[in-house]
């Protein structure tokens, strides 16, 4: 999703608690990585893995100057043969130290994931969600939850949207300039806005 059509989603969502909510839990993801410089992990389950959402958080890093927000993405199904970059796998949770992030995003049943990750939380990493169901033991061990439940007028996957975009728009541009990639998403919005109110 550009960040034209991320403009658009936000004007359609303007007064609903999804702009604030994602503004804040991509503030926390922000904040941790560039706090500590980075060391961001993604989990999915073994059944899903955010791809999506590792390839826009490896562009708002570029994009906004920030390294910090690009993710190892942690596959359950891993394989020594695989491109480096897609050969990390469970393990390394298990090796994370204080300082990193781990990102988890857990559509669905979290139970693989729980002993792993209270792991990671115990050698003090950061730990934030993106599930589906709240008030479960993944959402108790971690730092920060966003949950969008199933009845919810989102999904999931467009949550993660507007949190990759938030992320990469929370704090200055590199030389306190806008990149062009926020001066499009600020055009998009004036273009949408309703026409000024006559006197």
């Amino acid at each position: 999703m550009d960040a034209v059509r991320v403009a658009l989603l936000r004007e359609v969502l303007a007064g609903t608690e999804w702009l604030t909510a994602t503004r804040r839990f991509a503030g926390a993801l922000r904040g941790s990585v560039v706090t500590h410089g980075g060391g961001l992990l993604l989990l999915g389950t073994p059944e899903y893995e955010p791809w999506h959402l590792a390839a826009h958080l490896v562009d708002e890093a570029a994009w906004s100057g920030t390294p910090e927000l690009a993710p190892t993405l942690v596959r359950h199904d891993a394989r020594p043969t695989d491109p480096a970059h897609l050969a990390v796998g469970p393990a390394r949770i298990e090796t994370a130290r204080r300082g990193e992030t781990l990102l988890v995003v857990a559509p669905g049943d979290a139970e693989p994931l729980l002993e792993r990750v209270h792991t990671a939380r115990r050698a003090g990493v950061t730990v934030l969600t993106l599930s589906t169901t709240a008030d479960d033991a993944l959402s108790a061990m971690s730092h920060e939850t966003l949950t969008v439940p199933e009845a919810a007028e989102l999904d999931l996957d467009t949550v993660q949207h507007l949190v990759s975009a938030a992320a990469g728009e929370n704090g200055p541009s590199p030389r306190g300039r806008r990149s062009f990639r926020d001066r499009l998403a600020k055009l998009a919005e004036t273009v949408m806005a309703p026409p000024p109110t006559p006197w």
